[in-house]
């Protein structure tokens, strides 16, 4: 196993920022968020910082909008152009979790989405998603997108309650490897998520 690995999701808050954050804790590795959009609450990677303890070697962003929205569009109301050059994964050894902003057709400018930049990088993705209603449908759209491209797809790794059979639906029809399942967690700490990350998702594979 590479510890290299891309973080998208689904959708937007299913949960992807908290796996990252046990990812990255578990792995000691360096987390980077190339494009946050959206401060009111702080910022992704402040949760991380918080959610590792310090395991996690929290790398600056490249770009910080205040607008809640996908990248591209944040970037234009912000008036700022986001340099696709500026993107190119950080230099260094040993393992890495870069973290995606919404789901895997996000557009970062007018013309790149999430999954394209995925293909540059050329890193495995972990796709994290949800398991309530409509998770089969977002989660086989998301994994036809990453296959088109030629992305390898690690694993999924779904956040939630319970549901055997949304998740063996998108395993089986998605052809990919459940990684594991984060219940939500209260309260969220550094100590919850560690354990339960611990507890509920396959290390083994990571």
């Amino acid at each position: 196993m590479t510890g290299r690995y891309i973080i998208t999701g689904t959708d937007t808050d299913v949960g992807k920022t908290v796996f990252a954050a046990g990812l990255a804790g578990h792995l000691g590795a360096r987390y980077w968020k190339p494009v946050q959009a959206g401060t009111d609450g702080g910022t992704d990677s402040a949760q991380v910082r918080l959610l590792s303890n310090g395991r996690a070697d929290v790398l600056p962003e490249t770009y910080i909008l205040r607008t809640p929205c996908s990248p591209h569009e944040a970037a234009r109301i912000d008036g700022v152009v986001i340099d696709i050059e500026r993107l190119a994964l950080p230099a260094g050894d040993g393992p890495l979790v870069v973290e995606g902003a919404g789901g895997v057709l996000v557009p970062f400018t007018d013309n790149l989405l999430a999954a394209d930049l995925f293909a540059v990088w050329e890193l495995p993705v972990i796709m994290v998603a949800r398991t309530s209603l409509g998770t089969i449908n977002h989660s086989l759209l998301s994994l036809e997108a990453l296959n088109a491209r030629k992305i390898p797809v690690h694993g999924i790794a779904f956040v939630g309650e319970e549901n055997r059979a949304s998740e063996t639906a998108i395993i089986t029809l998605g052809r990919a490897r459940h990684l594991g399942r984060l219940p939500m967690l209260d309260p969220l700490t550094a100590d919850t998520l560690a354990g339960s990350f611990r507890d509920h998702i396959r290390t083994d594979l990571l």
